[in-house]
């Protein structure tokens, strides 16, 4: 039997696993965290409108069936291409094939020291900080009397004008503003201010104008203050400074740039800007036919020579052509190039609206929501896992009630503008 391992459960790893688990080889797949995690609603998460389980899929639960895959939780650390080995917690495993599909996280472009104030959103666990944190801000501008103090905690800066961040934007603007204020009796909606920050002149940079600025549009509706060509300079625990104004918050959120694993450096081979690996039209490192870089952590050029975007979408097909090549599906060379099949793009700003691009069409508005609403819902993993979403987002636009917001820390009982001073 062909030994394959898949590092990393994400949506390249999970497609490609899929369709070669009931082929008869011998798969491994390891990964960090012992679930699969659909980060497009992750948002959700931060904001409160979802719950962690809602979004997320044990990794093991999806093969049960398969006797011949073999999940394991730990971190890989190198790889010996030569000898076929890859080597993590201690102990190696021999492969045939490798996957590598090991995703992204945020890059701070040489800041890192900004990562503490400005968390970004990649993970479950990033997602429930960023919760408590609005949370714990609301309960201590509750508490505050001073107006100039209690603004700090009622500021909400968001870094990056692309999907995440508008996604961010819009929902903090609605759910802390129409359904976690009126709960409270000393704040109100209107002393609330979220901004975000984009460098480039546009939000939605890969968008085409008219929708970005409806999209522009949608966030000042929402009150986002939208700031244009502007850097952030600095990140401390008293704000953000953009140019030169200062913007004091104890509410940061990243969502301006990613960076790949670590572990693609030890591969040693040439990589873009961003660290990618530069990849062959198969998808194969230089080579090495047998090594594969898929999904945000691969740098893949279309038809056109420009590179696809690191969208769930690309790492699916990525995935299965992957997996179809290891199972003999393509012997012919011409057919083991790969070819990007771009279904579109979609952005959500809040409830009822939306903006999309699908095969040249450009949607906006209710209907671009209701697309984004039923194509997220589609790929969410397990059929439980739909119904639920369904069902909250369905009772949320219906009631507007918010969803979970505990505060679970072990130190609550300490003064909450102390945790977050």
């Amino acid at each position: 039997m062909k030994k394959v391992v898949i590092i990393g459960a994400g949506f390249g790893g999970l497609s490609a696993a899929k369709k070669l688990a009931d082929d008869d080889i011998q798969l491994t797949i390891i990964d960090k965290t012992n679930h699969h995690l659909f980060q497009p609603l992750l948002y959700q998460v931060a904001t409160a409108a979802l719950s962690p389980g809602d979004i997320a899929n044990p990794i093991r639960s999806v093969f049960s069936e398969q006797d011949n895959v073999e999940v394991l939780l730990g971190e890989v650390t190198s790889i010996d291409r030569q000898k076929k080995t890859v080597q993590f917690n201690g102990s190696s495993i021999v492969f045939d094939y490798l996957i590598i599909a090991t995703g992204s996280r945020h890059s701070y472009f040489g800041k890192d020291e900004w990562e503490k104030f400005a968390p970004g959103l990649k993970t479950i666990n990033d997602a429930l900080r960023i919760r408590e944190k609005i949370l714990l801000s609301l309960e201590a501008a509750e508490i505050e009397k001073d107006p100039e103090k209690r603004q700090k905690y009622l500021n909400f800066v968001i870094i990056g004008g692309g999907p995440t961040g508008l996604e961010l934007a819009g929902a903090i603007s609605e759910i802390v503003n129409q359904n976690i204020i009126p709960d409270f009796r000393n704040i109100t909606a209107s002393m609330t201010k979220v901004y975000m920050v984009e460098a480039l002149p546009k939000i939605l940079s890969t968008y085409p104008d008219d929708l970005s600025k409806r999209a522009f549009e949608d966030l000042k509706e929402l009150g986002v203050e939208v700031l244009l060509n502007q850097r952030v300079v600095d990140i401390s625990k008293d704000g953000v400074k953009v140019g030169d104004r200062f913007i004091e918050t104890s509410n940061i959120l990243w969502a301006a740039g990613n960076q790949v694993s670590p572990l693609i450096k030890t591969l040693e081979i040439e990589t873009d800007k961003s660290g990618r690996a530069i990849v062959n039209d198969d998808l194969t490192i230089k080579n090495y036919e047998n090594i594969f870089v898929i999904g945000d952590a691969a740098a893949v050029k279309n038809e056109e020579g420009e590179y696809i975007p690191a969208i769930a979408p690309a790492a699916m097909q990525q995935g299965r052509h992957v997996a179809s090549i290891i199972n003999g599906d393509r012997k012919d060379k011409s057919k083991r190039i790969f070819k990007y099949n771009d279904r579109g793009m979609m952005a959500t700003i809040g409830k009822a609206k939306a903006v999309a691009v699908i095969k040249g069409l450009k949607f906006s508005g209710v209907f671009a929501w209701l697309l984004w609403s039923i194509v997220h819902v589609l790929f969410l993993i397990s059929f439980r896992n739909r119904l639920r979403v369904m069902a909250e987002w369905m009772w949320h636009y219906l009631t507007n009630s918010p969803g979970i917001r505990l505060i679970v820390k072990e130190d609550s009982s300490k003064s909450t503008i102390q945790q977050l001073n």
